[in-house]
């Protein structure tokens, strides 16, 4: 049976985008290998060193920018994170800075929110 290993979110700037998603959002390294003029950057969720991998994958290939443009100007999460309290996370995250692109909503059985990653990306946050 297949399972989650890795997932990529393009990036505009890998050290960026490190300090966002380890620093702010709270992942952990798992590894920083230099590749030439970029880096393997990859992240787990804190306490789960083996679980899923987010890839902090830079944004080269001629069909990102096109891709993720239509992504933020449609309002569409590249990815999204299970948070205990979406509301109160959302709080944190502003006290910090970021930017919540669309503030904790009802959404049937769950309450979503979408911060911009300072990257490039909408990333949703739901509970």
């Amino acid at each position: 049976m297949p399972k989650v290993s890795y997932c990529s979110v393009f990036v505009d700037d890998q050290e960026r985008a490190l300090r966002f998603y380890r620093d702010v959002l709270g992942f952990e390294l798992k590894h920083d290998v230099p590749l030439g003029e970029h880096r393997w950057l990859t992240l787990t969720a804190p306490g789960d060193p083996d679980g899923a991998q987010l890839v902090l994958e830079p944004a080269e290939h001629p069909a990102v920018g096109p891709f993720r443009a239509a992504l933020v100007e449609d309002g569409i999460p590249a990815t999204a994170f299970e948070v205990d309290d979406v509301a109160a996370e959302a709080e944190r995250l502003t006290g910090r800075g970021v930017t919540v692109v669309q503030p904790p909503t009802p959404a049937g059985p769950i309450t979503i929110a979408v911060v911009d990653d300072t990257c490039g990306n909408l990333v949703q946050l739901f509970s």
